[in-house]
């Protein structure tokens, strides 16, 4: 299946799922130009590369980013494009936004970006968005490079085949004991959360479909009552929806619609307690997903 917090052990699944996330942020790559009138390229000379006040913090070079070899971000020419950021909840938007960017393929496998220039990308100051690289660190998706900043992991094909083995591993048998334990009415609960993910996939962006997606998986795995085996499974949802090194295009709406599609024909088949449907319906998502 294609495959964001874990649910409860208990309490009813999410019945309401946002067909349209957050649009995607464009990251362009750290850039390798010559200086440009907002900063420095390499080769150029000069002591530091230009900041906007308040886009980085003194020391921030000490902490692993010089910035006098890449140039500033471009803003967007709308001061109104820039997406819009609660003081309240900096870090966990900041955050939301960086994994957006990383499924959508905005962040590039292979990659560096620096804390300052994301930060001034978004209009803060280094510090959250520096957090929430460490948050993508400690979850795989990206890996300190010192004094320069965050490189977002290559991966290939065998590692999300690792990934799906994992998957299946745990999910499938959890899946048959719930197709002959939960009641039909339960399953039909869930229904919304799959009618979602198809208005997701409709729309053709890999990143509103990802979201989507766990969370559909996440209600069903719920219903276990088993709170880490949901949050585990989350993980490794989420590892198997970044994309991989050198791939040229993301999937398109055709196929977000037909891995969609799974959701509501696994759901029919857990309704009809055809456990062997369930099993080959599982089996099929989990492994063949993009």
């Amino acid at each position: 299946m294609q495959h964001a917090g874990p649910q409860g052990a208990h309490g009813s699944p999410e019945t309401r799922v946002q067909a349209e996330g957050p649009a995607a942020v464009r990251v362009p790559p750290q850039a390798r130009a010559a200086d440009v009138d907002r900063g420095w390229g390499p080769g150029a000379s000069g002591p530091t590369a230009h900041r906007d006040a308040g886009a980085a913090a003194p020391g921030d070079g000490a902490r692993g980013e010089h910035t006098h070899s890449e140039q500033p971000m471009p803003r967007p020419r709308i001061e109104q494009a820039r997406p819009v950021v609660q003081r309240s909840s900096v870090r966990g938007q900041i955050l939301d936004a960086l994994r957006t960017a990383l499924v959508g393929g905005e962040l590039a496998p292979g990659e560096v970006y620096s804390a300052p220039v994301l930060g001034d990308r978004f209009g803060v100051s280094a510090t959250p968005v520096r957090e929430a690289m460490q948050q993508l660190a400690l979850e795989g998706a990206v890996e300190v490079v010192p004094n320069r900043g965050f490189r977002v992991v290559e991966r290939g094909a065998r590692e999300l085949a690792e990934l799906a083995e994992i998957r299946a591993l745990i999910e499938l048998p959890v899946m048959l004991r719930l197709a002959r334990t939960v009641p039909a009415e339960r399953w039909t609960e869930l229904r919304p959360l799959a009618e979602a993910t198809v208005r997701a996939a409709s729309t053709g962006c890999r990143a509103t479909y990802a979201d989507t997606d766990r969370a559909f998986h996440r209600g069903v795995l719920s219903l276990a009552g088993n709170a880490q085996l949901v949050q585990i499974a989350d993980d490794l949802h989420r590892r198997a929806q970044w994309p991989l090194m050198g791939a040229k295009t993301t999937p398109g709406r055709a196929a977000l619609m037909a891995d969609a599609a799974d959701h509501t024909n696994l759901l029919d088949a857990l309704i009809a307690k055809d456990v062997q449907l369930v099993q080959s319906l599982t089996r099929e998502h989990v492994t063949g997903a993009h």
